[in-house]
């Protein structure tokens, strides 16, 4: 075993690891990071598809709203580093950075290797050390840590903050090497399950309509509504929304995946055209049929929706395409207006771990102090980011939060 104790060691190089080992090492201390990858960030180059979604330019309140799962625990660490401290931090590393909608904010860019390159830079300014090698166990002997890596070499530390990351995207090195870690100290883990993730639906409600025929549509400025078993709107959210070969995506549908926490005979209702309630969609249809009363219905569907989604709603809605529109009955119409403003799919279950963007779980937060993210259980142990049993919704509010819980933790040690 090496002689020479390390202050501070830090498990896992992505984006919590990286900002509490070069927040550490300004505080002064000795910093080692240990990394199983070959390079620094490898799951912070591919958020924000491959753009990096830095935070979201919003107060501390907001912050919380929108991590629906333990947001409260995070209360302290987003007063202590929040979203504007963070545009702040990564502006003075050289980062520029630009507000889009819904206040993400993302490198100006648009390259998330600037971000990772920016925290690699200044790790190793401040004298972060790196080592590339992936731990084996870790024990405890009075005051000491002893980290065992694969090589059988030992490393002894005062402080061990574990930022391993969750199971999602498990080839960026998310296996979830951190909650076996916290297991071994005694720290329980809530169960882990798929967050911000896509959604199998095969079926529109009627139950023969294929979900997958609209594959590769995408709807941009579209409201949703999800009913659970007893016809109740749990999530609702205004914006965009993807079709693919297994069921649905998109930001609307991730978040909403983080709000369900599991997938029980809920329905995705939505709506087309949130801009005109039905009174104001049927005074423009009637209008359209005054107009030109023998066209076919299909083509006055061109003019209110996507070519993909026109033979849907026929079909959903019962009418013959090739009927002049003149001529369709006021409960054919009516049932138009319905599947306009009330698409309905059953969602069939959550997409694999494997491609969820975040993990929902992990380390129990009852078990952490939040003024410090230290083990209440085992001195000098803090667990930061996605180890922890705190996930948020889609829009730069998780990266915050590992942000967030790396400062705490760093500035603890």
């Amino acid at each position: 075993m090496k002689n020479d104790i390390i202050e501070v060691l830090i498990i896992g190089a992505g984006a919590a690891g990286l900002m509490a080992a070069i927040r550490a090492a300004e505080n002064g201390k000795q910093v080692t990071v240990l990394e199983k990858n070959h390079q620094v960030g490898k799951k912070l180059l591919i958020t924000g598809k491959g753009r990096c979604n830095i935070t979201n330019y919003c107060d501390v309140r907001e912050l919380i709203s929108n991590t629906p799962v333990n947001g409260k625990f995070m209360t302290n660490a987003f007063y202590h580093f929040d979203s504007y401290m963070a545009v702040y931090f990564f502006n003075e590393l050289g980062v520029e950075t630009k507000i889009e909608r819904g206040n993400r904010v993302f490198p100006t860019s648009d390259k998330a290797n600037d971000v990772v390159e920016a925290l690699k830079k200044r790790a190793d300014k401040v004298g972060v050390k790196f080592i590339y090698r992936a731990v084996e166990k870790i024990n405890k002997f009075g005051e000491i840590f002893a980290i065992k890596l694969q090589d059988q070499s030992v490393l002894k530390a005062k402080k061990l903050i574990i930022a391993t990351g969750g199971k999602s995207y498990p080839g960026t090195g998310s296996t979830g090497d951190g909650y076996q870690f916290a297991e071994s100290f005694g720290h329980s883990i809530t169960p882990i399950i798929p967050s911000l993730v896509p959604i199998s639906a095969k079926y529109f409600e009627n139950k023969k309509t294929l979900v997958t025929d609209l594959q590769g549509l995408s709807l941009k400025n579209a409201a949703i509504k999800i009913y659970d078993k007893n016809n109740k709107v749990v999530y609702k959210d205004f914006g965009e929304m993807l079709f693919t070969h297994f069921g649905v995506t998109g930001p609307m549908i991730l978040s909403a995946s983080s709000h369900l926490r599991k997938i029980d005979n809920q329905i995705l209702e939505i709506d087309l055209k949130p801009a005109l309630d039905e009174k104001k969609l049927a005074t423009r249809l009637l209008r359209e049929i005054e107009q030109a009363p023998r066209k076919k219905v299909e083509n006055v569907l061109k003019h209110l929706l996507p070519k993909k989604l026109i033979p849907i709603i026929i079909e959903l809605a019962e009418l013959d395409a090739d009927k002049q529109i003149g001529q369709i009955t006021k409960k054919e119409r009516n049932d138009l207006f319905s599947k306009l403003k009330k698409l309905r799919i059953k969602l069939e279950k959550f997409r694999s771990i494997k491609e969820a963007i975040i993990t929902s779980g992990g380390v129990n937060i009852k078990e952490i102090d939040p003024s410090t993210m230290e083990s209440k259980l085992v001195s000098n142990l803090y667990f930061i980011g996605e180890v922890l049993d705190v996930d948020a919704y889609t829009g730069g509010f998780n990266l915050q939060v590992a942000w967030s819980s790396a400062i705490v933790a760093a500035d603890s040690c």
